[in-house]
Formats: structure tokens, sequence, C-alpha cells
């Protein structure tokens, strides 16, 4: 078996049956690799998120308070870049699958999503049973704050190559609609930390307390908070199926586990057909 190709096997559907029939969530946590295949690129790979799209900075110093704060017009081309790169990008399999063990679980189910793209909720996920751990590039927040609020970033702004200037009229139209005071990408960056009001952290830890089955999909575990899900829903005996074609710490992790299991196959080979057969069994 490929990463293109993908069977349950009989130890695989005994695992997910008893999981999805014993009380609790069912969590879907996401990374890049889910959204790679609607040409998404992941983060560290070549061509990723942080390797291209300035010639001056490294990503890595772009993408902090610090650095928006002192230079917000440099910031906002670079993720205005990849605001409108990223537009023309659609849900795919893996994404509409599940959407639909959203619709047939309701609310137990729940994706965490590393995920900036907002391509679960695109998909069909009930908006509050998506948890953007990371926050979501459509969106703007006060830069003050005036509160936790966010609002779309402006429709026609900002550059659609990474050497593009941006026009000081767009940055004018990037402003809090409360206060007037400065915007900002309603993402987390690299010096902030997760909190309740803009990322459910809490939220998503009292998810994975009560979860009984977490599919790992397309995440290398290179940031706190799939960690933080995978070791906590461990710990409630919750069955943790890793998804992904590359052998990653999740993998390994969920194979020296009885109620674990490592599936080498691209997302949107696998996940649709462990959909089907929740589906087929809950």
């Amino acid at each position: 078996m490929t990463a293109d190709t993908f069977e349950l096997t009989t130890d695989l559907k005994v695992l997910l049956a008893k999981a999805v029939h014993r009380p609790g969530m069912v969590i879907a946590l996401t990374g890049a690799g889910i959204s790679a295949e609607s040409g998404i690129p992941t983060f560290r790979g070549a061509g990723g998120f942080w390797t291209i799209g300035s010639k001056v900075y490294r990503s890595e110093d772009i993408a902090t308070l610090r650095f928006f704060s002192a230079q917000p017009e440099v910031a906002w081309t670079w993720y205005l870049w990849r605001h409108n790169t990223w537009g023309s990008a659609e849900p795919n399999a893996a994404h509409r699958a599940l959407a639909r063990l959203d619709a047939t679980l309701g609310d137990r189910f729940l994706v965490i999503t590393q995920n900036i793209d907002g391509l679960h909720v695109r998909a069909g996920n009930h908006p509050d049973r998506v948890y953007e751990g990371h926050g979501n590039l459509q969106l703007m927040r006060c830069v003050a704050p005036c509160g936790i609020d966010v609002y779309p970033i402006p429709e026609g702004i900002g550059p659609t190559a990474p050497d593009e200037p941006l026009d000081p009229a767009d940055l004018e139209r990037l402003v809090c609609p409360r206060c007037g005071a400065m915007a900002r990408p309603h993402v987390l960056w690299f010096d902030e930390s997760y909190t309740e009001e803009h990322y459910r952290i809490h939220s998503a830890r009292t998810a994975a307390r009560q979860a009984t089955l977490v599919l790992i999909i397309g995440t290398s575990g290179a940031t706190r908070l799939p960690h933080d899900v995978f070791a906590l829903a461990g710990l409630n005996g919750a069955t943790l199926i890793d998804i992904n074609p590359e052998p990653n710490p999740f993998s390994h992790m969920a194979e020296r586990l009885e109620l674990g299991r490592s599936v080498r196959a691209a997302a949107t080979v696998a996940v649709p057909s462990i959909v089907d057969f929740l589906e087929e069994v809950v």
C-alpha cells in the first residue's frame, strides 16, 4: 500500500468501531498536509510558506508582533500576498469528508486545526466546531486591541506577487472598524501565546480530555498545539490514528500505543475511506 492507495484493514476497522461507540468526542486534528493537496504549500518544505516571499527578512522574523509593530507595511505585504494567492484554493476530498462527519456526529465532532486557510469552514464544517488554533488569514483584528472581534480583510487589497509593494491606500483600509486603529492579521505569531479568546486553546484541551477518537491528519508536530491534543487525548484512553504519507513524531508515538495506529497515505485517499466507515457504524 502506497501513499496514493488505501484500504481499511480489519484491525483498523475494529479500532475505529470500538472508539466511535464509546462515549466521548471525535476530533480531527489537522495540519498543513491536509491543505497541501488543495495547492496550499506546507510551511517548511521546499517552496513552503516560510521559505519564500521576502528577499530581505527571514519569515520567522516577519511573523512576530515585534516586527509588525516596527514595520507593519512590510508584514502586511507578506501576509496579503499569501491571502491573495490562497484565495483560489478549494477544499479537497479530505476537507469535504470531515464536513460529512461533522454533519453526521454534530456536537460530538470537532476539528482542531493548525491551518490558517479557512478551508474547513468553506468545506461545510460548522464554524462553532472548528477551532483555528493558529488563526485565519482571511481575517484581521485590532492591534490596540479595543476588543476581541475579528473582521474580514477588505476585498481587492494587497499585492499578487511577493516583490510587489503595498499601495499606501491599501494600508489605510487595514484598520479596525470599531476604533480606527491599525488592524493586524488574525494569526498567531512566534512571539505570542495561545489564548482562549482568539485561538480556543482551553476549549481544545478540554475537548482532547474528553476524546474517544482522534484522527491526526497531515501534521508534522512542529508546534505545541498538536502535542497538547495528542498527549491529553492519549491520557484519556482515546484511540489515536495518525494519517500522513511521511513518518513523523505522531506516527512513531501512535505505533507504540495499544490504541494507536499509523496510516501512511495521503489525506485525500485515507480520510474519505475512514469517514465512510465511521458513517456506516455510528
